[in-house]
């Protein structure tokens, strides 16, 4: 695998990154020279004292045989009693026996022993490294095995420290023999061999225990003070906490006494947490090492304390002793980067006592603090080069939903096995008392972080201090559980306390006193126990294969290449470990959402008991019996009763919560193996390989015409001098460290969860297969997206709460649709500002219909409930009042009903009276009876589609709405009007008259084109009347009637796009049909070619505002036809089809024919995936803030969303601010003083209109048939065909074509258009298929609102298989006459009506 290597600058001028480092601090005594105190730091007993440790480790052991005469050697001590004080006797009193007894003697003349063993001869081989005691110190055998056949020989071995280990080096420090016959178990702080030392049949079990520590003597200990710190300033988010220097020296700052050739022992590296009132942590690694200290600042008594005056003679000094003390320097991130802080801490140190360097320590300090950043998706893998010889890598942590942490499961199960670590697991559910220690400080740290992780989702609540130092050890007196972890040197003056469980590291024990009852694994649930210990155990068994050694001795090549390769297994073991706790308390906690309990009404003191909360009771009937005492307890603790609280009301945990309940789902308790999938599936990282190499600080330049001279050298850690320290550079175009949302309180950072875009991808991925789920799909995600733009919405409405009430019809219409919606952000969103603007009753209202639809609210939604509900406003409790005032409403009302049918005869009688004044002034001017009744413009009523049989409105209040009538019920919209019903009863004909003679239909009427021409009858589906109850997104919320101008500015959006491969126009539910169930793919299929391309989303828009005239009534000229309609009138029944066609042009629409001039912006974007734009906008409202899409500048500063959002809010027909921003912004950013939210202009002075096809039309290819139609019918077009008309194209053909659709043979109609095209590559090349020139020909025809398009499809259908068993489908693909695929057709209907043509 290669890795990009780029430079420093050019990797980080994009953004600030995170730093790794923030605070570089020393530790230890106040080095100024002056003396020190007389007083030693001594920390209070937490526990009863021990007797003083013995001085000096144990170098050798040996064994005596008393039957054969042999003495106790001079220096050695022997042991002739078990830790009890019972008698001991090896060979148990048998006839031959030699008695054996063991010895041991103490020394520093020789290294110490540091492991001891027991060899049963002839059944297994020494260690290595351990050497035999086969004899005694008088030649004789040291079996201590009694004699006899059956007996194996039994030798003691032991391992000693290598040489030169020097003063500090760990070694046993005791011995002791138990007998548990007599009831003795081991020590605490021993180890046990597992072998019997009397392995015969007579005389009871003897093991060896022994004790690893430090014996150091001549010792001063002090606190440990604060010596440096870089940066002096403290950052505001992050403060140097004051209690580090007693972190970074947990035992103490000590003054010792050495030999004067006695060498400086290896650096101790120690990790400690820094838990914040927040509950944040704070990590900190230190490094602890030795440096000379001046005799001169010790007083008398201190140099006899430490052994450097002689003790019979007052004053003499004694030679060949040396004076060390112990200093720290350390590290603080908020990062757990333990591994990179030892590097960097070590390779400070060498530095410090190697040179002469030419750079300062100082440099490269605050040269690693500045410019090494944590590892991001950007820069997943970083190589420090600290200097030629010292580098470290830092790769990107792996992407987990599970908190990150400082824990390690895997030294967690190597220090205490499979069995001790559930029983730790059952402590720290029941909330006990754990002091957790070893002789490695570095290991405390992992061990108690894993401790509190393996617990998840619960938060451990109580006192965490995983090293706590000497200073801080009153804790371990508290009366809270807690979890400590403590240097085991501690136990060397101190006893264990009574009511504490003590977790031995280093002898992988549990230690706790007579009086509590050991904690038994038997109460946990028996079969996830059971998998959980099965897991643990074959993952215990493959962690000797895995080990590695420290990263810091690895090279640089091997960082490179081979060290992800190698850590790989041992990562992968850390996540299985952690898997296998995480299924067992999924399995502990199965089921619980089912018990917990909503707020449904106002708060009161109780509300946030975890009693009102949760079911107590109803959770632990559910469980298995055998467990009811571990609920019991567990349910009693704080830890569960911050989950059911964070549960209840949200907290910063959300998404690591809902990640558990998703783990919830998958798990089954019942069964006895683990689940095949794991449940933490780790996201894949990013493919990128790029690796930033950051060199080490640069050296200052030599003067000219000499070499620069190394100046630094250090005798030890020197003072940090702040003139010396590099100071921070400033990336050019930098960008601040992306953080928290800025999304205003009225907006809940609607960005969903990793976990829900999991899910939502796979439902996607689920969907694509099907068609109708595909449309719903889809669907959902657009009105994601509405609801994502919900807070700018509300925010800027005149009226909050019915902005908030549009809002939750738009839920209950989603409902009655059947949405398919692929997360909550929806019902999230709506609650949150519900309890925003003090709405909890409409939260509660959203929180039923969830219910009701079958949606189980997951953690986060729940909580944005509850906390709605507990924070909001809640209407007074004395409901007189509001009953009142509700009684006197529906008076009000019952009263308005009442009078409803007076208003409407009076505008009945209102308008037969105008058309008998029209009709006289008709005949006096001579005008024909036949042609239609044109009034003149009303200032009162704007301009109407007659668009029913009977020319009734679909929005005339005297007709229901939504439902049109059929021919039967002409004359009864408008009363009598004997003129047209004559004529209709006069004209009668055939019924393809007047569809296949368009230049002679003056005198026909609407019941002319019966449901036969289209072989069914009138109906509107649901998807032409989707959205009819919500108002149009250029309405305002008022029910103020819109305004009777035109609009000043008209946009006109078309989704159709060119393929190239094939040079075939795309519609949009094609473009639908052929996107792929991907977030990041812009790409869309070719239903002609199944080539992959972008489509784009063409905009136009038409600005009259610079000239404005005031709108007059078009005259017979400006229409170019002498029978145009007159805007404002009540428009044209449907006798006249030419007429009515007319209006769907935008002239007569906008109420002018285009005499004026309009200023034309043209522009095309990518047209994104509601999958894509989804992912896209919470990018957005992330990073700027929900605020950004109420600005001006939204169309300009990010154009592909925002004409996207325009398209889908408008296609369903959903109310938005988007319209007003483009008016919004070419009148220019807001005032400074303008009011926020800021004044937006009037909705009615924008429209926008959805069409079918292109917005340009190509003059290079064939013009389509439906254009060509209106031409021949002279009916006014938006865009002129600027190209030729071949000549096979003409009305003849059209009215063909239309005969043969209106007499049901479709499939005549398809081989017309064949032949007449003739065969590719030479016969004409028509950029849209058969399928929709037919089927735009007939909408132009007879309008879009006369044609049924379901019935269109099954006709089309039906005749293209007829074709395909004579011609065959693979030709007919070929030629393009293929219908729409089944997903595109459910697209076209889940997403409304049809586009204008």
């Amino acid at each position: 695998m290669k890795a990009d290597a780029v430079s420093e600058g050019g990797a980080m001028a994009e953004e600030r990154p995170p730093r790794l480092v923030d605070y570089f601090v020393i530790a230890g005594l106040a080095g100024n020279g002056a003396p020190i105190p007389e007083e030693t730091w001594v920390p209070e007993p937490s526990g009863p004292l021990r007797p003083p440790r013995p001085a000096e480790p144990i170098t050798d052991v040996a064994v005596i045989a008393r039957a054969l005469g042999e003495e106790v050697p001079q220096g050695y001590t022997c042991i002739q009693a078990s830790a009890g004080g019972h008698p001991l006797e090896l060979s148990a009193g048998l006839l031959g026996g030699t008695q054996p007894v063991i010895c041991y003697r103490r020394g520093r003349d020789r290294p110490p022993l540091v492991e001891l063993g027991v060899l049963y001869e002839g059944k297994e081989r020494p260690k290595p490294g351990f050497q035999v005691l086969a004899t005694t110190p008088y030649s004789h055998s040291a079996n201590l095995a009694p004699p006899g056949p059956g007996h194996p020989r039994t030798y003691l071995t032991y391992r000693r420290a290598a040489e030169g280990a020097g003063l500090h080096a760990l070694g046993i420090t005791d011995l002791c023999l138990v007998l548990p016959s007599k009831g003795e178990g081991t020590p605490h702080t021993y180890c046990r061999l597992p072998r019997n030392l009397n392995p015969g049949m007579w005389g009871p079990a003897v093991y060896l225990c022994y004790k690893v520590g430090l014996a150091k003597a001549n010792t001063l200990v002090y606190e440990a003070e604060l010596l440096g710190r870089y940066p002096e300033e403290d950052n505001e988010a992050f403060p140097l906490p004051e209690s580090v220097p007693v972190f970074c020296l947990p035992m103490g700052a000590t003054i010792e006494c050495w030999p004067a050739q006695t060498k400086y022992p290896v650096p101790v590296f120690s990790t400690f947490v820094l838990t914040g009132a927040a509950g944040d942590k704070v990590y900190g690694a230190a490094l602890q090492f030795y440096e000379a200290f001046p005799r001169t600042r010790l007083s008398e008594r201190q140099a006899r304390a430490l052994g450097l005056l002689s003790a019979v003679e007052r004053g003499r000094a004694l030679g060949g002793r040396a004076v060390r003390s112990r200093r720290a320097i350390a590290v603080l991130s908020r990062w757990p980067a333990f591994p990179a802080f030892r590097a960097f801490l070590t390779f400070l140190y060498r530095y410090s006592v190697s040179g002469p360097h030419r750079l300062p320590l100082e440099a490269h300090i605050s040269h690693f603090i500045h410019n090494v950043p944590f590892p991001s998706p950007q820069r997943p893998r970083i190589l420090v080069q600290m200097s030629p010889y010292d580098n470290l890598l830092l790769c990107q942590p792996v992407s987990s939903p599970l908190p990150l942490s400082g824990a390690s499961f895997l030294q967690l199960l190597q220090s205490l096995g499979p069995e001790l670590a559930i029983t730790l697991l059952l402590a720290v559910l029941t909330e006990h008392k754990l002091l957790v220690h070893s002789l490695r400080p570095d290991l405390l740290t992992s061990v108690c972080e894993a401790l509190v992780s393996m617990i998840f989702p619960l938060h451990w609540q109580c006192p965490y201090i995983p090293l706590c130092p000497l200073v801080l050890a009153d804790v371990l007196s508290a009366p809270v559980p807690f979890i400590v972890g403590i240097h085991s040197s501690y136990f060397d003056l101190h006893d264990p306390p009574v009511d504490v469980i003590c977790v031995d590291l280093d002898t992988n024990t549990l230690f706790h006193t007579e009086e509590k009852k050991p904690l038994s694994p038997r109460i946990l649930p028996r079969r996830p126990y059971k998998v959980l210990l099965t897991t643990l155990t074959n993952l215990y068994q493959q962690l000797d294969q895995t080990y590695t050694g420290p990263e810091e001795e690895a090279s640089l090549e091997f960082l490179l290449t081979d060290y992800e390769a190698v850590c790989g297994r041992r990562a992968q073991l850390e996540r299985e470990v952690q898997g296998a706790f995480l299924r067992f308390m999924a399995c502990l906690l199965k089921g619980y959402r089912d018990f917990l309990r909503p707020l449904t009404q106002a708060p009161s003191e109780g509300s946030r008991d975890v009693d009102n909360l949760f079911f107590l009771q109803g959770f632990l009937k559910s469980r298995e019996r055998s467990s009811h005492k571990l609920y019991s307890q567990l349910l009693h603790t704080q830890m569960f009763s911050q989950f059911i609280e964070e549960c209840s009301f949200g907290s910063a945990r959300h998404a690591a919560l809902e990640f558990f309940d998703s783990c919830v789902d998958k798990v089954h308790p019942e069964q006895e193996k683990p689940e095949p999938t794991p449940l933490v599936e780790l996201e894949e990282l990013s493919g990128s390989e790029l690796t930033v190499f950051i060199t080490p600080p640069e050296e200052p330049p030599a003067p000219e015409g000499s070499e620069s001279t190394p100046q630094y050298c250090y005798d030890g850690f020197p003072e940090l001098r702040a003139e010396l320290f590099e100071s921070p550079q400033e990336q050019p175009g930098a960008l601040p460290v992306p953080g928290p949302s800025r999304s205003a309180p009225s907006s809940p950072a609607p960005r969903r969860t990793k976990q829900e875009m999991k899910i939502a991808q796979r439902m996607a991925q689920k969907s694509a297969a099907v068609p109708e789920l595909w449309a719903r799909c889809l669907l959902g995600h657009c009105y994601g997206l509405w609801f994502l733009c919900l807070p700018a919405y509300v925010r800027s409405a005149p009226s909050r709460v019915r902005a908030l009430q549009t809002a939750y019809q738009v839920l209950r219409q989603m409902e009655s649709r059947k949405v398919v919606l692929p997360d909550e952000v929806c019902y999230r969103v709506l609650m949150q500002l519900c309890s925003h603007y003090g709405q909890p009753v409409l939260s509660v209202r959203v929180m039923l219909d969830m219910r009701r639809a079958g949606i189980v609210p997951n953690t986060i939604t729940y909580g944005y409930y509850n906390k709605a509900v507990l924070e909001g406003k809640w209407p007074s409790g004395t409901p007189g009042g509001r009953l009142r005032w509700a009684k006197l409403r529906n008076v009000v009302l019952g009263a308005a009903q009442f009078r409803q049918p007076l208003r409407e005869r009076r505008q009945r009688w209102q308008r037969q009276k105008q058309e008998e004044e029209a009709e006289t002034a008709a005949q006096e001017a001579g005008g024909s009876q036949t042609e239609p009744y044109l009034e003149r413009p009303s200032p009162t009523r704007p301009l109407q589609r007659q668009t029913t049989w009977a020319g009734r409105s679909l929005r005339d209040p005297a007709s229901p709405a939504g439902r049109l009538v059929k021919s039967g019920s002409l004359g009864s919209a408008r009363g009598a009007q004997p003129t047209v019903e004559a004529a209709v009863a006069h004209t009668r004909r055939s019924p393809m008259d007047s569809l296949l003679r368009p230049r002679e239909r003056p005198g026909s009427t609407a019941s002319e084109v019966s449901s036969a021409s289209l072989g069914s009858e009138w109906d509107l589906s649901e998807s032409s009347l989707s959205s009819v109850s919500l108002r149009h997104s250029s309405e305002r919320l008022s029910d103020t009637p819109g305004s009777l101008q035109p609009p000043s500015l008209e946009i006109l959006l078309s989704s159709c796009s060119l393929c190239r491969a094939c040079d075939s126009l795309v519609y949009d539910e094609e473009i639908m049909a052929g996107w792929a169930p991907d977030d990041s793919n812009l790409n869309t299929t070719c239903p002609f070619c199944t080539c992959p391309f972008v489509p784009l989303l063409s905009v136009q828009t038409f600005d009259s505002r610079p000239s404005a005239p005031s709108p007059k009534p078009a005259s017979a000229g400006a229409s170019g036809s002498k029978d145009a309609p007159v805007p404002g009138g009540p428009g044209p029944v449907l006798s006249d089809r030419r007429l009515c066609l007319a209006l769907d042009e935008p002239q007569l629409c906008n109420g002018h024919v285009g005499g004026t001039s309009r200023r034309v912006e043209s522009g095309a974007w990518a047209y994104l995936s509601p999958l894509v734009l989804r992912k896209e906008l919470e990018s957005l409202v992330e990073n700027e803030g929900s605020e950004v899409l109420a600005l001006p500048e939204l169309p300009a500063a990010h154009p592909i969303i925002f004409w996207n959002l325009l398209w889908y809010f408008q296609r369903l027909r959903l109310p938005s601010i988007l319209p007003c921003l483009v008016l919004a912004s070419c009148d220019g950013p807001p005032p400074p003083q303008a009011p926020s939210p800021w004044i937006m202009p009037d909705p009615a002075s924008v429209q926008v209109r959805l069409l079918w096809d292109v917005l340009t039309p190509d003059p290079n290819s064939c013009p389509p048939l439906y254009v060509l139609w209106r031409v021949h019918s002279q009916i006014p077009q938006r865009v002129v065909w600027p190209g030729p008309v071949p000549a096979s194209l003409s009305l003849a053909l059209l009215e063909s074509v239309l005969r043969h659709v209106g007499l049901n043979e479709v499939h005549k109609a398809i081989g017309l258009l064949l032949e007449t095209l003739g065969p590719p590559p030479t016969g004409l090349h028509l950029q849209r298929g058969i399928y929709r020139e037919i089927l735009f020909l007939t909408l132009a025809a007879l309008g879009k609102d006369h044609v049924d398009i379901v019935a269109f499809d099954k006709k089309y259908k039906s005749a293209f298989n007829k074709l395909a068993s004579s011609t065959g489908k693979e030709e007919l693909r070929q030629r393009r006459a293929q219908m729409p695929t089944p997903k595109a057709i459910d697209c076209r209907k889940y997403f409304g009506a049809p586009l204008e043509c």
